[in-house]
């Protein structure tokens, strides 16, 4: 009798945040080796988008702004090609050129008592312009325009690596798994008893040792990402503002508690989760409501909850729907 199919998983840090790697197999041996395989994957991709190391392809850009442009591999040239892509589709809320910002000037904690007069946010934003940045494709470079332009992949990173190891994984005949990023996940196949996937959404208010999903999602062959003000958060004077900065305004988000989009791949859904905090949700929900397959669930700071046209959620009496 050969034993049953059993998920066998992978959990560390990479890229800064906790990665969860799941895949189904009766082999534990076999699955522990693409396990590994998914781990260099991801750690191949932290070595090309780091700003934590000089010797980056990040960081060459950034050491080179304002004064050449600096060859990439083909796959860093095709995720700033799509991060520029998704910029103009959100009208700049999702921005990769967000690394100019001097985060030492935000201190999301107990200190942070004020927010810094306007004239100083326009100054720390001045630089945050993804039409600055200037792609060749036929050499491959990347330019930026500004010195002291700087380019992160925060947004879009750890949803990048996830569909990538995602893939690895698919290409050495794993057909079920998960990766989870820190929040950022994607999913194929299925469980071991054949029912799809499903992911929990977090209770913005509930979080910490006394967690809880206020409802749950069926994605099988499907992403989600999560971003929100929950876990990071300055109060002042009693109004609660995300550790997401507006690019336009260098002011920190507010009016939402979390974002969860859902879509094809953990790219697209990580870059989307960000921009929709930051447009607010009646510009949020019209911008997911015009693109096919992506879907949304937004809780506001007043606890209500708003979807795209294509969810319906059947949830827990603690938080109201609108």
């Amino acid at each position: 009798m050969e034993p049953a199919a059993q998920i066998h998983q992978w959990v560390g840090r990479l890229m800064g945040n906790r990665f969860e790697i799941s895949v189904i197999s009766p082999d534990a041996g076999w699955a522990n080796e693409r396990l590994a395989d998914a781990v260099a994957e991801i750690s191949r991709i932290e070595r090309l988008l780091t700003t934590f190391d000089d010797a980056s392809q990040t960081n060459q850009i950034n050491a080179n702004a304002g004064i050449r442009p600096v060859r990439v591999d083909a796959e860093v040239f095709a995720l700033i090609e799509r991060s520029l892509r998704l910029s103009a589709l959100t009208q700049g809320a999702f921005d990769i050129t967000y690394g100019s910002l001097d985060k030492r000037l935000w201190n999301f904690d107990t200190t942070m008592t004020a927010l810094p007069d306007p004239a100083t946010a326009r100054q720390l934003v001045r630089l945050i312009n993804y039409r600055n940045v200037v792609l060749d494709r036929g050499a491959s470079t990347v330019f930026l325009k500004e010195r002291g332009m700087r380019i992160g992949f925060g947004g879009i990173g750890k949803g990048y690596a996830a569909e990538q190891a995602k893939r690895r994984l698919q290409a050495l005949g794993v057909d079920h798994g998960i990766v989870n990023a820190a929040g950022d996940l994607t999913t194929w196949g299925r469980q071991p008893n054949g029912q799809p996937w499903t992911v929990g959404i977090a209770d913005p208010d509930r979080q910490g040792t006394a967690m809880r999903a206020f409802s749950y999602l069926n994605i099988s062959d499907m992403a989600i990402a999560t971003s929100g003000n929950y876990e990071k958060y300055a109060l002042i004077n009693g109004r609660r503002y995300a550790h997401t900065i507006d690019p336009k305004t260098g002011y920190p988000v507010s009016g939402i508690k979390s974002v969860t989009i859902i879509a094809p791949n953990a790219e697209l859904a990580d870059a989307l989760a960000t921009p929709v905090l930051v447009m607010g949700v009646s510009v949020g929900l019209d911008l997911i409501n015009q693109l096919r397959h992506v879907a949304c669930i937004i809780i506001d700071e007043a606890d209500r909850l708003h979807t795209s046209a294509t969810i319906r959620l059947v949830t827990q009496p603690s938080i109201p729907t609108h």
